[in-house]
């Protein structure tokens, strides 16, 4: 006879404990403690569960083709990018994003897409159908107004009890399979609640289970944490076959749709959106969208280009510096790290002779995107000295480069796309670290590269002569 019990799970590394605790002793997150119902079967039930009949047969590796997957390909390039190339059948996706950032709106127009060719099954758990066809007529509204016919391959269906789920499944046999959301699902069978550590574990698993077996695509939408990372246990993100997170500012209108894990093609890979009411456009060449707005030879100015993935995209870091009024200046960045910036600074005070212990600094990357990699320390750079001068940099140079503690420029990774790619939009010069070795880099024969060793050089180089 199966008996109870009550332990306490960390919902964001899966720590188990029979009583409750404020602060996990594995992750060290706060308040992560939440209270399950644990069915616990009999010794002789458990023995018997433990008996399997194997159905796979081990086959030796040479045995074993390794083709390419026959993925399915979409309209939506910027979708498939992040992919990997398309859609593969039998995986399973999971995206998250902030409330309103438009996983659902993104995941319908895809359903949409396929649609007209395959049958996809899209399970809401926190919509109605009403709602969900609403937004279907809005997404295929043209520019007169005129609504198209929508796919008759495309079924809904609000359910959220998992059994269910797989048993339409089973029945329409959909070539896709999407989950809104896969906090709202729960199996019957444990006394859980919806959205607790082991519904969503459980869930996923068969889900996964289903979708090797049958060869179905699957989307799972999953909620974010006040943190910004996918709610329940960290084993979720482990199931699946791919990890996205849609990213951006809910008063910009540009959505970056990128990719953090992938078994099937690159990870951090990035596509570009752009939210407008007929859905998510798709932005080909985001440097131009980003750049389209800049204001030529202004002080604090100065443009990166920064790697997402595989591909290039200019951006315009802007800085500003005002004298303080408190005793200690401020440093307040918006899309590159904190300390990151405290380290720029500390290095153009110390190596650069730049007086910065009295002046406010604030750092912007214009268009909402987030650089984390050390190659736009020298854009940085260059826009907070700008400030400073009232100079500005030159309008037709970028700057690439990492800084070091000594004032030293360090190379960046893929500098030939790098500068390949401002060429293609019009810039004539390039700033970057010397090359201590000239062997493996070849530079675009259309942009004049200016090779320097040290941040005082670089800034010499940029800022316009008076």
């Amino acid at each position: 006879m199966a008996k109870s019990h009550t332990q306490y799970i960390c919902q964001d590394c899966g720590y188990t404990n029979p009583r409750y605790l404020g602060r996990c002793p594995t992750c060290g997150n706060w308040d992560t403690m939440v209270e399950e119902r644990i069915e616990k079967s009999s010794p002789s039930s458990a023995a018997s569960s433990a008996r399997f009949n194997a159905t796979s047969v081990p086959r030796p590796i040479q045995d074993i083709h390794s083709d390419e997957e026959n993925r399915m390909q979409l309209k939506h390039q910027e979708f498939s990018r992040v992919l990997g190339g398309g859609l593969v059948p039998g995986s399973i996706n999971l995206i998250g994003g902030d409330p309103g950032i438009g996983k659902s709106t993104l995941l319908l127009q895809i359903a949409l897409e396929i649609a007209e060719q395959e049958k996809v099954l899209y399970v809401s758990g926190e919509e109605s159908e009403r709602q969900i066809k609403m937004r279907a007529d809005r997404l295929q509204r043209d520019q007169a107004g005129e609504v198209s016919s929508l796919p008759s391959k495309l079924l809904l269906v609000t359910e959220t009890n998992l059994d269910a789920i797989l048993d339409h499944a089973a029945e329409i046999k959909p070539k896709l399979l999407i989950v809104d959301s896969i906090q709202t699902s729960y199996l019957p069978q444990l006394e859980s609640s919806a959205g607790s550590v082991s519904q969503v574990r459980e869930c996923a698993s068969l889900l996964r289970e289903y979708a090797k077996r049958t060869g179905t695509s699957i989307f799972l939408i999953g909620h974010v944490t006040k943190e910004g990372n996918i709610a329940g246990p960290r084993v979720l993100e482990h199931i699946v076959d791919t990890v996205l997170y849609l990213e951006g500012d809910r008063f910009q209108a540009y959505r970056l749709l990128r990719s953090v894990k992938n078994r099937f093609g690159a990870t951090s890979e990035v596509g570009v959106f752009e939210m407008q009411e007929r859905g998510m456009i798709e932005i080909t060449n985001p440097s131009e969208a980003f750049l389209a707005e800049r204001m030529i030879n202004a002080p604090g100015s100065a443009i990166a280009v920064t790697m997402e993935g595989t591909r290039p995209i200019l951006v315009e870091i802007q800085g500003l510096t005002n004298p303080t009024t408190f005793g200690n200046p401020r440093r307040t960045p918006n899309g590159i790290e904190f300390n990151r910036l405290l380290l720029i600074t500390a290095v153009l005070t110390r190596r650069a002779g730049y007086k910065l212990t009295d002046q406010d600094v604030f750092v912007n990357v214009v268009g909402g995107l987030r650089i984390s990699e050390p190659a736009a320390d020298l854009a940085v750079a260059a826009a907070i000295a700008s400030s400073v001068k009232d100079i500005p940099v030159k309008a037709d140079t970028i700057l690439i480069g990492e800084i070091g503690l000594s004032g030293e420029l360090r190379m960046a990774s893929r500098m030939s796309d790098r500068l390949g790619e401002a060429a293609k939009l019009g810039f004539k010069s390039a700033i970057i670290p010397k090359r201590l070795r000239s062997g493996g880099i070849t530079f675009p024969k259309d942009i004049n590269v200016i090779e320097v060793r040290s941040l005082s050089q670089a800034l010499n180089e940029a800022l316009v002569k008076k």
